[in-house]
């Protein structure tokens, strides 16, 4: 199980660090519109799903019970976060007076 920790510890920090890295450069072709936002905001959201997903399934211990309960957390979570998305994305949208 301690293996499993700092694997996990790793990945989060290896995640942050590109999350962070990205963050400070802001690379220029990823700095391109793709549905109403820069690509690179588009990289941020799907890097912090990745760690909040290790954080749940394994600092929560999500991951080791009954199918049946993590779907049932699953389930309105992949619903609500592409819906939020969009809501973010499309009001963000109107601060530079573009349509989505």
């Amino acid at each position: 199980m301690v293996r499993t920790i700092w694997t996990v510890f790793f990945i989060l920090l290896i995640v942050t660090a590109v999350e962070v890295a990205l963050g400070i450069i802001h690379p220029e072709p990823l700095m391109v519109e793709v549905m109403g936002t820069r690509l690179l905001n588009h990289i941020f959201i799907i890097l912090t799903l990745l760690k909040a997903y290790y954080i749940v399934a394994y600092f929560m211990h999500v991951k080791y019970e009954k199918k049946n309960l993590v779907w049932t957390l699953a389930l309105p979570t992949f619903i609500l976060i592409p819906y939020i998305t969009f809501i973010v994305l499309t009001e963000g949208s109107y601060m530079y007076k573009i349509g989505f």
